[in-house]
């Protein structure tokens, strides 16, 4: 999720010409893990529930989604696994993990800086997806993937979809994808029950909207703001009116994030009607500026905690 110039965002569902988050099993692909993989054949992963599923309970409770966005590597994957019991055992109801890419274009300088600092501290996806594959297991509610298309289309879309949902991913946001490209990432994701979510703003058509809605799966993300991501001091008041032509479209849980960074503007989105509110930026900068590791662990939980209790 994170700031590039407004430019960059002709990756996102803008495009007018081209369109636009367990169980661990031995995968038949052959991939490369790298040393500190545990092979997996002989691990067990009780599967969190589908994101959309997550979404109906609280529904049923009159309850608002909680998503917390962290950088997987940031300051370093130890931490990230703790990071993602932390956020797990603070009341999260869906976790977005950013898989560190090095040309972010639809985040900002803290999430930027957050994917730079992971990149060279050696976080790789086979380094990420080791990691998902031990923590998994001890998490009760699921993960969803924050990637960027190449490293997607480096692997394979089959092989990529196989390799996340054997470590039990449920979701996967993929920002720089046009919605009339999305076919085969979709067809993929379906065979291997992974949901993909898909990004509509504020810049984008009324019909467009009604497309991208359609077709995501297990939410739709609605961005808050033109420009990419980062907290901002206000959440726009554009955002309740969009909510409500998104709403008129589809019956599917709305979630909105960029820009939402205090436990008001958590409170102000969910009185505006949305089904799940992300906070990405505001997170990530508490953890890449904490002394050690773990203050930063401890002020999470405190953050964390603080913005669950403004929901509803």
């Amino acid at each position: 999720m994170v700031v590039a110039s407004k430019a960059s965002l002709s990756l996102l569902p803008l495009r007018s010409s081209s369109g636009i988050s367990f169980s661990c099993r031995p995968s038949s692909t052959s991939i490369s893990w790298g040393r500190s993989c545990t092979p997996m054949a002989s691990l067990s992963v009780a599967s969190a529930p589908a994101i959309s599923e997550i979404f109906s309970r609280l529904k049923e409770k009159n309850k608002v989604a909680f998503i917390p966005f962290i950088t997987a590597g940031d300051p370093d994957l130890s931490t990230t696994s703790k990071a993602l019991k932390v956020l797990d055992s603070s009341g999260s109801d869906l976790i977005e993990l950013g898989i560190p890419y090095s040309d972010p274009l639809a985040d900002g300088p803290v999430i930027q800086a957050a994917a730079t600092r992971a990149l060279a501290k050696g976080t790789n996806f086979d380094g990420v997806i080791s990691m998902l594959s031990e923590v998994v297991p001890e998490l009760s509610c699921p993960i969803a993937l924050f990637t960027y298309y190449n490293p997607i289309l480096k692997r394979g879309i089959d092989k990529f979809m196989s390799i996340i949902k054997d470590v039990g991913v449920r979701g996967l946001v993929v920002p720089d994808v046009p919605l009339e490209e999305t076919e085969n990432l979709r067809k993929e994701a379906v065979r291997h029950k992974i949901e993909l979510v898909l990004l509509t703003t504020p810049t984008t058509p009324t019909e467009r909207m009604k497309g991208i809605v359609q077709a995501s799966r297990g939410f739709v993300y609605l961005v808050s703001s033109v420009g990419v991501t980062g907290a901002r001091t206000s959440v726009s008041s554009r955002v309740q009116s969009l909510l409500q032509e998104i709403k008129e479209a589809t019956t599917k849980p709305v979630a909105v994030g960029f820009g939402i960074s205090k436990p008001e503007h958590v409170k102000q989105v969910a009185g505006w009607g949305a089904d799940g509110v992300i906070v990405g930026s505001a997170i990530v900068k508490l953890l890449g500026e904490a002394k050690s590791p773990e203050e930063g662990l401890k002020e999470l939980e405190s953050f964390t905690r603080s913005l669950k209790a403004a929901l509803p």
